[in-house]
């Protein structure tokens, strides 16, 4: 075991009282891990203790609670255990199975690149771990080789789950966490991330896997997200010559940029990828990368691994285990989340080709194992042995699998599965005749054998009989319980037989602490071992009423539509103030619990009340000022008076508006007669009469005639009044002779 030798305050003191630290394995951008001891289960665990700046964050601990427990009840064996989580102090820390080995970014740096072969086998076991992470409804959101753990026995688990996903919720930001390489274009667009996000770094991983490098590369990572938003990832057989087609596909379905065009979950690959693992031919899932490390002293393997357990081995083998405890290069990223530390302790050797016990080809060999991530572990160690041919010596064995030297030819698939068929049916008619009798000749022995297995059928018949027949596995009828207290349902259904659980609804027709109904419901038949549910009744769920006053009458009607609420009567009023239409209040007021459904009255608005104009013309301006104030008017004097034949001085000559409605407070402009207009009356003494009157009519006076002697000659004899100026309209006496 390789660790850093630095000094750190927690190793050697004990975690919330359970884990004692035994020393720092590593440091990354959100933890810190550490090799501890559980006391009370005496084993070693991964201790992640979290960077103070998230552990000082209550809401993201909450998250990362809730994460951690919903990535522990996942159990699977390609998925790493999330044991526990907790605080000590101002300690955040995770608890999770301690995996010893190295990580798939080990092998990548060792190997170079893969064979399609090897690649779809170490893959198989993630897309399985993943797909049943996605069934479960969790999501990964930081698939890399670095969180890919190959264990010194060849077990292959996927770590970090939960982790990246409290850390992305809790960035107010809208921070990029994970690793940019492996991100998937909704990742760095900031939308929603879901399965097929991690299907997604999933084809970015398996095509470093193929081709040893990565898709998008940058001097900043700002650059390399914006290729995987903006660029399509290449096929992999650009910098694989010859590389099937089907591959081809895979990548380019995962790493499709619309997600929709990927497989829905984890699941759905894995189906895939069985698939074209079963159907491409050897020479094409034997093909070696251009960019392969090809070890000097090591010969291809004869058949490569069946299963990713074997795979896992031959890499221990063939030098990973030199890479195991190396730290990344300083041009790879450090980082990452789970961090795997670990020699293997007994490391699978190569046999040299000059092996004095060369290994010779047996007439009835054993069938080879099952291909694929379903083969057993002792399958997986016979295939081991059988890639130990690679060097074995020229006694007939080719290193192909096959007797019969460099010129044989293999057999056609179809052959070959007839002949597989063949031996499984020869295995198990062998495994069906047995090789040996239980105590052979003891007879008296084999009897009493027999009576007692006669005994204790009988015993577990009569069992099962009482068991289904009249005990708790027996059938019983869920009697009514609605409307009856909780005491008087439990104690129908024990006289029933069933035992019940009770659990609170909200119900607007069953009055509170009575019973609504039963799960089962009543009359169903049910084994009485099952459990019955009783709902009891916490009355009407009540709703605040939404303030609705200062709305329009279609906002309110909409406010009241989203709170399920209905429209009660509507009462429209005069308001001074509040606009035609506005809601002025409602019944039942706001903030009242209400149940749904509950109709809201409401008083609108018809504006201000209008009032009409009274006619104060030619009346005096005070009387006229105090008429138009009572009916609640506003009246303004114009500020030029006019001359008046008709209205006296003083009094109105004109108004505006002269009639119609107006609002409270409106105004009402007054025009004010100065009186008649003041006209000098010239003299017409000496003149004839009708000259005379015509004159001073002309001048908007009224002409009195008064004949003297019958006025015979015509001419004004005197005239009342003379050369003085009078009122317009003034009546002007003649005096004619």
């Amino acid at each position: 075991m390789v660790q850093e030798y630095v000094s750190d305050a927690l190793v050697g003191n004990l975690v919330d009282n359970r884990y004692r630290v035994q020393f720092r394995l590593a440091r990354g951008g959100m933890s810190t891990v550490y090799l501890a001891t559980d006391q009370r289960l005496e084993r070693d665990v991964a201790l992640k203790v979290l960077h103070p700046h998230l552990a000082d964050d209550p809401q993201f601990l909450d998250r990362l609670g809730r994460e951690a427990k919903a990535a522990a009840r996942l159990s699977h064996p390609h998925v790493v255990g999330v044991l526990d989580q907790g605080e000590d102090g101002r300690l955040a820390y995770l608890v999770m199975e301690f995996i010893k080995g190295h990580t798939l970014r080990d092998v990548l740096n060792d190997k170079g690149a893969l064979s399609p072969r090897l690649a779809l086998a170490l893959i198989d076991p993630v897309v399985e771990g993943l797909g049943a992470a996605h069934a479960a409804g969790l999501i990964h959101r930081d698939i890399k080789p670095e969180n890919v753990l190959i264990a010194d026995d060849g077990r292959i688990k996927l770590g970090d789950f939960g982790l990246a996903r409290a850390i992305s919720t809790s960035t107010s930001t809208g921070a990029l966490i994970g690793t940019v390489a492996y991100l998937s274009p909704e990742l760095v667009l900031g939308k929603q991330a879901d399965a097929r996000s991690d299907i997604y770094s999933v084809g970015i991983m398996l095509y470093e896997m193929i081709t040893g490098r990565q898709p998008f590369d940058g001097d900043v990572p700002i650059q390399v997200a914006y290729q995987h938003v903006n660029s399509t990832v290449d096929a992999p057989s650009v910098h694989v010559p010859g590389l099937a087609a089907e591959i081809d596909e895979l990548v380019q379905w995962c790493t499709d940029r619309d997600p929709d065009k990927r497989p829905v979950d984890g699941n759905a690959l894995l189906s895939e990828l069985r698939h074209i693992r079963t159907n491409l031919s050897d020479a094409e899932l034997d093909l070696q990368p251009p960019a392969a490390v090809h070890p000097a002293m090591a010969a291809p393997p004869a058949r490569p691994p069946a299963s990713a357990a074997a795979a896992a081995a031959v890499f221990a083998a063939s030098g990973a285990q030199d890479t195991a405890h190396a730290r990344p290069p300083a041009d790879l990223p450090a980082e990452s989340p789970t961090e795997v530390y670990g020699s293997l302790q007994q490391p699978t050797e190569m046999i040299s080709r000059s092996s004095g016990n060369p290994t010779t080809v047996m007439t009835n060999a054993p069938k080879r194992p099952a291909y694929g991530p379903l083969s057993t572990p002792d399958e997986a160690a016979d295939e081991l042995a059988y890639q130990g041919g690679a060097g074995f010596d020229g006694s007939g064995f080719d290193g192909s699998g096959f007797n019969g030297g460099a010129d044989a030819a293999a057999p056609s698939k179809r052959t070959q599965r007839k002949l597989d068929r063949d031996e499984e049916k020869a295995r198990q008619r062998a495994a069906a005749t047995p090789t040996k009798t239980l105590h052979q000749g003891n007879a008296r022995r084999r009897g009493m054998l027999w009576l007692v297995l006669l005994v204790l059928a009988a015993l577990l018949a009569a069992v099962a009989g009482w068991f289904f027949g009249m005990g708790p596995g027996s059938p019983g009828t869920i009697p009514p319980v609605a409307n009856k207290t909780v005491a008087e349902a439990q104690d129908l259904l024990r006289t029933a037989g069933f035992q019940s659980t009770v659990k609170d609804v909200f119900d607007d027709d069953v009055s509170p602490g009575l019973v609504v109904g039963s799960e089962p419901n009543a009359g169903e038949v049910i084994r009485k071992f099952q459990p019955v549910s009783l709902a009891v009744s916490k009355g009407p769920q009540l709703f605040p009423l939404p303030n609705l006053t200062g709305k329009t009458l279609d906002e309110a009607k909409t406010a009241l539509n989203a709170a399920e609420m209905a429209l009660g009567p509507v009462t429209e009023t005069y308001d001074e103030t509040a606009p035609a239409g506005t809601v002025l209040a409602q019944a039942p007021r706001s903030g009242n619990p209400v149940r749904h459904g509950t109709p809201v009255g409401l008083t609108v608005s018809k504006g201000p009340q209008p009032i009409p104009v009274p006619d104060v013309r030619g009346q005096e301006q005070g009387a006229a000022v105090k008429a138009l104030e009572a009916a609640g008017l506003k009246a303004v004097v114009a500020p030029d008076p006019v001359n008046d034949r008709n209205v006296p001085k003083g009094a109105v000559v004109a108004q505006d508006p002269a009639s119609g409605n107006l609002t409270k407070g409106g105004t009402v402009t007054l025009t004010i007669s100065k009186g008649p207009k003041l006209v000098q009356v010239p003299s017409y003494i000496g003149k004839q009469a009708t000259d005379a009157r015509k004159a001073l009519e002309d001048l908007g006076f009224q002409v009195k005639i008064d004949n003297i002697l019958g006025g015979f000659f015509g001419t004004v004899r005197a005239q009342d009044p003379v050369d003085t100026a009078v009122p317009e309209g003034s009546v002007i006496t003649l005096t004619v002779v």
